[in-house]
C-alpha cells in the first residue's frame, strides 16, 4: 500500500462516522447521507496529495460534504420521491431517542439552506465566517438562514423563544 493510500485510510476510519451523521443531518435519509459521504470521499481522495499537503483536510471534506448535499438537493428526481414520515407498528423508543427523532424530522422540513446553515454552525460547531465560506455566501445570509432555521425549529418542535436577556 503506497503513504497516500495508508493516510487517506487512516482519514477515512476516523472521519467517516462523524461525516455519515452530518450528512444525515443535511439531508435527512440515511441511504441519501450513504451517497454523499461516498462523493464526498471520492473526491477527497482524489484530491488527497494537495489537501494533506496544506493541511485543510477537514475544512475541504466538510466544504465537499456540504456542496455535495446542496448540489444532491437540486436535482430534480429526489423531488419526486416521497420517503414515508412514520414506519407502521414501530415498537417504543428508548429514552431520550424521541426527542432525537422528533428534531430529525424538524430538520428535515426545512429548505436546504436553513438546514444546512444550523447544522454546520450547532452540529458542526462552525464559525459564521467559516460556515459563508462552505456555503459560499455571505455572512450575513448565514446569520439569516440560521436565524429562520432556529426560528422554524422552535415552531415546529413547539418550544419556547429564548429570553431576551432583559433588555427592552
Amino acid at each position: 500500500m503506497h503513504q497516500r493510500d495508508e493516510e487517506f485510510a487512516e482519514f477515512f476510519d476516523a472521519r467517516v462516522a462523524p461525516m455519515r451523521r452530518t450528512a444525515f443531518l443535511l439531508c435527512g435519509d440515511w441511504h441519501r447521507a450513504e451517497d454523499l459521504v461516498q462523493t464526498a470521499l471520492t473526491k477527497i481522495y482524489v484530491a488527497w496529495p494537495r489537501i494533506s499537503r496544506d493541511g485543510s483536510v477537514d475544512a475541504y471534506a466538510r466544504k465537499v460534504l456540504v456542496r455535495s448535499a446542496i448540489d444532491e438537493s437540486r436535482r430534480a428526481f429526489r423531488k419526486r420521491e416521497t420517503a414515508l414520515r412514520d414506519v407502521p407498528d414501530r415498537g417504543t423508543a428508548p429514552p431520550g431517542v424521541e426527542d432525537a427523532v422528533d428534531l430529525r424530522n424538524a430538520l428535515a422540513e426545512l429548505p436546504q439552506g436553513q438546514r444546512a446553515a444550523v447544522v454546520l454552525r450547532y452540529w458542526e460547531d462552525q464559525s459564521v465566517e467559516a460556515t459563508a465560506e462552505l456555503l459560499g455566501c455571505t455572512t450575513g445570509t448565514v446569520k439569516s438562514q440560521t436565524a429562520r432555521g432556529l426560528a422554524a425549529l422552535r415552531r415546529l418542535l413547539g418550544t419556547a423563544q429564548p429570553a431576551t436577556g432583559g433588555f427592552r
